[in-house]
């Protein structure tokens, strides 16, 4: 059964998944808020193009890579991104970002998801957004962290995997940042790591 996380907390992923996890997905799924229209009549959604990324960092919080929807995949090999939703619209996940932890390099020691507003709305644009751990071995989900959508940010710094010997921590950080890309947030997230 997965865990809810809520801000701040921590879990093992060898201890919720299992020792012989490799691969994880982080899913990222969200809802334009309804436009209201003349008289409550033509109101449609508003389009909101939230981007997902992963910053990899070393032990010294240098970043190494960076996959995001200019660069889908790590120079390595070891992430990939599933491409750009530019509307969040449809069921479930809408961007996803795989991670081979088998794969990362030895001196990635951390890795930050962050999500972007690249049309520049607010989080209070957007509704039922979450972001999810998935072993992919068997589909089974670990993690769901539920993003609280209002507030005047257009960026949010969404959850962390730091290596620990042969384990790897999650921890959800649900921290409001802005900026249209990953390198807008870079100050914000120096702190998390």
């Amino acid at each position: 059964m997965p865990i809810s996380l809520k801000k701040g907390q921590q879990i093992s992923l060898a201890k919720e998944a299992g020792p012989s996890l490799s691969t994880v997905r982080m899913g990222l799924g969200w809802d334009a808020v309804k436009k209201k229209g003349f008289f409550g009549f033509g109101g449609g959604q508003a389009e909101v193009d939230l981007d997902a990324n992963a910053l990899m960092f070393d032990a010294s919080g240098g970043l190494v890579d960076v996959v995001w929807f200019r660069q889908l995949q790590s120079k390595d090999g070891s992430i990939r991104h599933s491409g750009d939703n530019r509307t969040g619209a449809g069921d479930g996940d809408d961007e996803t970002i795989t991670v081979d932890l088998t794969r990362l390099p030895a001196n990635v020691s951390t890795l930050v998801f962050t999500v972007n507003n690249f049309t520049g709305q607010d989080f209070g644009q957007i509704e039922n957004a979450y972001c999810r751990l998935v072993n992919t071995q068997g589909e089974a989900e670990i993690a769901r962290y539920d993003l609280s959508a209002g507030g005047q940010h257009s960026a949010m710094i969404l959850a962390s995997l730091k290596r620990q010997g042969n384990d790897w921590t999650m921890t959800a950080i649900g921290a409001p940042s802005r900026g249209r890309t990953y390198q807008d947030n870079l100050p914000d997230i120096q702190a998390y790591l």
